[in-house]
């Protein structure tokens, strides 16, 4: 807990006691919070079609930051992060704490690669395998659940059709 949050935690307690409610922010419910607004996307597989919710990470910062140091993610959500070109692109888990499934995915939508379940605080890096747009991260499991493969399509804006 940082001196901030001790501070603001003991102005609660004295204001408690003085009869005054206070209402604090959580910090866990902010860090879980999306850093930008959140943009449809499909996924189009043998399956059928699956909608999800996506936070797109465009700038260098964002791109950086990603998914580090969030707790949780809703099973329909994902992060989309635009490399703006396409080149080989190998992600980590640094200070991310949720187990994902990545997507690499070529400029036309098409899935490349799909690294599943990779280990939440790991350093290693995950490569894309060959030069793609865009990694879509969605929590462990659902890669294998909606039976996603390598060549199914990803609906998205970001992608030509």
């Amino acid at each position: 807990m940082s001196v901030v949050e001790r501070f603001l935690r003991l102005a609660s307690v004295v204001a408690l006691a003085m009869g005054v409610f206070v209402a604090l922010p959580n910090p866990a419910k902010a860090q879980n919070a999306p850093a930008s607004g959140l943009e449809p996307l499909a996924i189009v597989t043998a399956s059928g079609r699956h909608a999800f919710q996506v936070e797109v990470m465009r700038t260098p910062d964002q791109r950086a930051r990603g998914l580090m140091h969030r707790q949780f993610m809703p099973a329909d959500r994902g992060m989309l992060f635009d490399f703006k070109q396409v080149e080989p692109v190998a992600m980590w888990m640094q200070n991310t704490y949720i187990s994902l499934d990545m997507l690499f995915i070529r400029a036309d939508g098409t899935v490349a690669r799909i690294a599943e379940r990779a280990e939440p605080l790991s350093t290693r890096t995950i490569p894309s395998g060959e030069p793609v747009l865009s990694v879509l991260e969605l929590n462990a499991g659902i890669a294998e659940k909606l039976g996603i493969k390598p060549g199914d399509k990803v609906e998205h804006p970001l992608f030509k059709r």
